[in-house]
């Protein structure tokens, strides 16, 4: 199993970051099977690597919530307006498929866009992806697990080839008020990759705003957690559009004080069976 990173800010993309703007996109391969993992400003540009590999393409799209960071790339991922492509696509919650629908072409509507979602030719099916109820995909077994963010999303536990992904996006958790449903998807992961937007002053409310309740963690509790559940590899995700490199390595250097195998997850990296490529 491979894991891409093609996008990891979080709320909005910014420009001039070596760790990476765009927002949230991850993509994970074996055997031939893709997945992707939302689609933010970050899919763009995994829709043209899959247009350099040749038509048709394939692929399964599950998305954590419909914030916008999570569904704005859609409309420029170029596969999906191609006939010979065939993309499967999870909305999240017992009426997921129609929502993601809705909110895709929403998006593409005046005076929001210029061409609709019905003039997409790629072959889509919709499907909702729901608490607790795993989703098989060729060698993959997806599981997906509610987890608080202010108007609900979905962490994602991604196994194949006896290993495992963890993709928990827009969540706050406290390694104090853990939920035991939560800990169970994430425990033992591979790679954790995990929301770790703000310092435990911005949370706090020590410097600027306080942040509590916004639904997302601390790089702090993001390490506390992994150490809890017994990850092998954390990676640090939806950094804030307001931190720098230096930021958001200073971040993960403090991180490393509760979890050692700890980073700031970065556009363009790959994780191969939990080891860096």
């Amino acid at each position: 199993m491979e894991v891409r990173f093609h996008g990891v800010r979080g709320s909005i993309a910014v420009s001039g970051s070596r760790i990476g703007g765009n927002t949230a996109c991850v993509e994970v391969t074996s055997q031939g099977h893709r997945l992707i993992l939302d689609a933010g400003t970050g899919i763009r540009a995994l829709g043209e690597i899959m247009m350099r590999e040749g038509a048709p393409q394939k692929a399964t799209l599950f998305f954590s919530h419909l914030h916008w960071d999570h569904v704005q790339g859609f409309p420029f991922f170029t596969p999906a307006w191609l006939p010979t492509s065939e993309l499967t696509l999870y909305g999240p919650g017992a009426n997921g498929a129609q929502a993601l629908q809705s909110e895709l072409a929403a998006q593409m509507q005046p005076p929001h866009f210029p061409v609709p979602l019905s003039t997409m030719r790629s072959r889509m099916d919709f499907r909702s992806a729901m608490h607790a109820r795993p989703v098989e995909v060729g060698p993959f077994r997806v599981t997906p697990i509610d987890v608080p963010h202010p108007q609900g999303c979905l962490a994602y536990r991604v196994e194949a080839d006896g290993h495992s992904f963890v993709y928990a996006t827009d969540v706050e958790v406290r390694v104090q008020e853990l939920a035991p449903e939560v800990g169970r998807l994430f425990e033992g992961a591979d790679v954790l990759c995990l929301d770790a937007q703000y310092t435990p002053d911005e949370y706090e409310g020590r410097k600027g705003v306080a942040k509590k309740g916004w639904g997302h963690s601390t790089m702090m509790d993001a390490a506390g957690v992994a150490g809890l559940v017994g990850a092998r590899r954390l990676c640090l995700f939806h950094h804030d559009p307001a931190h720098g490199d230096d930021v958001l390595e200073d971040m993960a250097e403090q991180a490393r004080a509760l979890f050692p195998i700890c980073e700031p997850a970065r556009e363009g990296q790959r994780l191969l069976l939990g080891r860096a490529a």
